[in-house]
Formats: C-alpha cells, sequence, structure tokens
C-alpha cells in the first residue's frame, strides 16, 4: 500500500485556465514550489482552447482536475448532491450567500466549488491558492465555505479594476487567509476598498524563471534596419495603437528601424486597419501568438523592446507586465508607461525609459533615442538585468509563499525598494 501524502504540507491551485500561454507567472510558480517539495493539485474553472502550450508544462507533477461545466454536467450535479446531503446546513448557506449576488456567473462558481469541495473530501489537500479575484478566487472562497479548507489568492490587475465587483471582492479577502498582489499600487488600491482588511494584503513579486534568457550584449548588428519588438495581447490596455503610431512617426523622421508585435487578441483588426491606414506594411508586422521559446529568439534579436501601457476605457489594466521582465533579463533596453506599476519595477534613465500613457510622439522620441545612441542602451540593459537579478529572487518568493499557506511559517509583508 502506498503512503498518503501529508495533508499539512498539500496546496490545491485553483486557475481560471490550464494551462494558458499567456500565464508563464503562474507555471513558474507551481514549478518553483515543485522543487521544493510541495505537493500539489491544480483545479481549472476552464477547459483549455490555446494549441500553443508552454513546453515546461510538460515538467508541472501536479494533475489538473478541470470544474468546466461543458461534459461535466452530472459529475457536478450529484458532486453537489452529496456534499448538500452531507452538510445541508452549511451548503444551504453558502448557496445563499451566491445567490446574494444576482449573478448567474457567480452561481455557476458555487456549483464549481460544490464539485471540487466533493473531490477535496477524497483528496489530500489543505489549502487552496487562487490567481486571479475572478472565477478562481470566488471557487475558492465558496469551497472554503463548503469545507473550511483555507485559501488565500493572487490579485493581479484586471480581475480587480474591472472584472469583479467591490461587494464580491470584499467577500473574498474578508474569508481569505491573504491576499497576494505584485505591487504596492495594487495594494493601495485593495486597501482603499476595505481598509479594514489591509493587513491581509501582501506584495509578492511573480516568480521568474531566468533559464533561457541569458544577457546578450552587444546586442545583435548587421545591414538589417534595427527591430523594436514587443510582446503582447491585443487588448486595448497595452497601447498598441501609440506604438503603431510612434512608428509612423520615426518613419516620416527618417529613423531607420523594424517593428514586430508578437501576440494575439481581439483588437488585431483594428491594428491591422491602423497599420494599413498609415502604409505602414513594411515596417510594423503583427506576428500572432507564439510559443514562449519563439518569444526568447525575439528577445535575442531585438534591439529595444516597447510596452506603451494605458488604462483602457473599461478600466481594464496591467500590474507588472511579465514580458517587460523577459525583455530586462534578456538584456533589451526596454520603453514603457508610468502606469500602475510600471515604475515600481523600472527607474527611468536607469533600467530603461519611460514616457506618459497615450503619448505616441513621446514613445516616438524614447525610441528614437535609444535607437540611436548604443551607449545608452548599454547602460539602461546592465542596470535593468541587475535590478531583475536582485528583485526576482525565486528562493526568496517561494518562501514567501509558503509563509502564507503554512501559519506557523508565515514571514513578514514585502515592501518594494
Amino acid at each position: 500500500m502506498q503512503p498518503q501524502p501529508k495533508r499539512e504540507r498539500t496546496i490545491g491551485y485553483v486557475v481560471s485556465t490550464w494551462p494558458r500561454l499567456s500565464q508563464t507567472f503562474v507555471l513558474n510558480e507551481i514549478l518553483s514550489l515543485e522543487e521544493r517539495g510541495l505537493d500539489l493539485r491544480i483545479f481549472s474553472a476552464k477547459d483549455p482552447t490555446e494549441q500553443l502550450v508552454n513546453a515546461k508544462v510538460a515538467d508541472v507533477r501536479a494533475p489538473v482536475f478541470y470544474l468546466a461545466f461543458h461534459g461535466r454536467y452530472s459529475k457536478i450535479f450529484f458532486g453537489n448532491l452529496r456534499i448538500a446531503s452531507r452538510q445541508p446546513g452549511r451548503y444551504l448557506k453558502t448557496l445563499a450567500h451566491a445567490l446574494g449576488y444576482g449573478r448567474r456567473d457567480i452561481l455557476q462558481r458555487f456549483f464549481q466549488a460544490g464539485y471540487l469541495a466533493e473531490q477535496l473530501r477524497r483528496d489530500s489537500v489543505a489549502h487552496l491558492h487562487a490567481h486571479f479575484a475572478t472565477a478562481p478566487a470566488t471557487v475558492a472562497m465558496f469551497t472554503h465555505e463548503l469545507t473550511g479548507v483555507p485559501f488565500t489568492f493572487t490579485a493581479h490587475a484586471r480581475d480587480i479594476y474591472s472584472d469583479t465587483q467591490p461587494e464580491l471582492l470584499r467577500a473574498e479577502m474578508k474569508r481569505s487567509r491573504s491576499v497576494v498582489t505584485v505591487t504596492e499600487y495594487n495594494r493601495r488600491h485593495l486597501r482603499q476598498i476595505d481598509p479594514s482588511l489591509n493587513g491581509k494584503v501582501r506584495c509578492i513579486d511573480s516568480i521568474f524563471d531566468f533559464s533561457g534568457f541569458d544577457f546578450q550584449w552587444p546586442r545583435v548588428s548587421g545591414l538589417a534596419a534595427p527591430l523594436i519588438l514587443s510582446v503582447a495581447r491585443l487588448v486595448e490596455k497595452k497601447g498598441l495603437e501609440d506604438l503603431i503610431l510612434a512608428a509612423d512617426i520615426l518613419r516620416w523622421q527618417g529613423q531607420r528601424f523594424r517593428m514586430q508585435i508578437i501576440g494575439d487578441g481581439h483588437r488585431r483588426q483594428v491594428l491591422d486597419n491602423k497599420i494599413a491606414a498609415l502604409g505602414l506594411e513594411e515596417h510594423v508586422t503583427l506576428s500572432g501568438a507564439q510559443t514562449h521559446e519563439e518569444v526568447k529568439l525575439a528577445y535575442g534579436r531585438a534591439h529595444v523592446f516597447a510596452l506603451p501601457c494605458v488604462v483602457a476605457a473599461d478600466g481594464d489594466r496591467d500590474g507588472l507586465p511579465n514580458v517587460l521582465i523577459e525583455a530586462m533579463a534578456s538584456g533589451v533596453p526596454v520603453v514603457s508607461t508610468t502606469v500602475v506599476g510600471i515604475p515600481e519595477l523600472i527607474e527611468s534613465e536607469r533600467h530603461g525609459l519611460l514616457v506618459p500613457p497615450g503619448e505616441p510622439r513621446a514613445l516616438a522620441n524614447a525610441l528614437e533615442r535609444l535607437l540611436a545612441d548604443a551607449s545608452l542602451r548599454d547602460r539602461l540593459a546592465r542596470a535593468a538585468r541587475a535590478r531583475i537579478e536582485e528583485r526576482f529572487s525565486s528562493e526568496r518568493i517561494a518562501e514567501r509563499l509558503m509563509n502564507l499557506f503554512f501559519p506557523s511559517e508565515e514571514g513578514k509583508q514585502c515592501r518594494h525598494s
């Protein structure tokens, strides 16, 4: 008979979709914790739909359990029925909580939680950790109410600024053991939602895997025009329309360059139309989604990396884009904007160049400075790599996460320098 895993060291990760190409920070976190001996389970609220998968997913040992309704209606129904029959009072109280939000999607999260609760009854999970305050944290919260298993969650960006109603977010924070976020900007925002819960909110960086991100300097050279690279989902908050307008300004100024934008999203046609309207087809390329390995190669070809983030019309915004960290680790000098937590990572003129959001001319000027000045690119790139190595120590970050999961080892609250 095989020995049973130790319940007190088993963590269940609740995520929106597993695997997802754009969420390397979740993958890195899971791999890092497994390297430190934690026994993990992965619970995905949705089935995967992307064809491209990060190759490192194959290294994850944790079994994956899907909670999506499609093809599982009977399993979800009977899972809820068994939980309700065992603890009818707790089940009805949690159901009333879910119904109180008056939203169908929240009720769906409740039934997913009932299904997950039944799975936890058979499995050895002592703690749940959710990524994003949307479906994952809501499922974790209802599962906690149904089972008593404690939970924590990491809040990122869109999930706390536009996707989660304040009452629901307040409830998730109140019932959680701790809340993690990646910037002080986010922490201040969460504190405003419920000042009484400020002590629960911890600022902990995402884990960054440095493998494959070797610092390359000097950058590639030759007869080809220098490459300006951007890697982003094609959504409003990435500011890619501003980047295309900046490309138009550079072109009219006689600057030699190529621009490649890697990523996909619902604004693909909008960006294609803008490129065509400005006659930039020979300068700007939308390359679509690519594997993480292909993106790493693109960093090696780039002279400059640009991500001109903005606050979208619906309030959506980035927390701390992982691609900025990747570019800085690869030795690519970066240009970005002064929104949300980006200034916490990049001190302008020291680790990169920052410009105000929504100002294509300022963006073009910053790009022109870097393209024209190799010594500036060198200085910023070296300082940026040192900054990344200092801040994103996987051992330190993993230890702080483990301290949250296991209260007896709880560490001090993070404050970035």
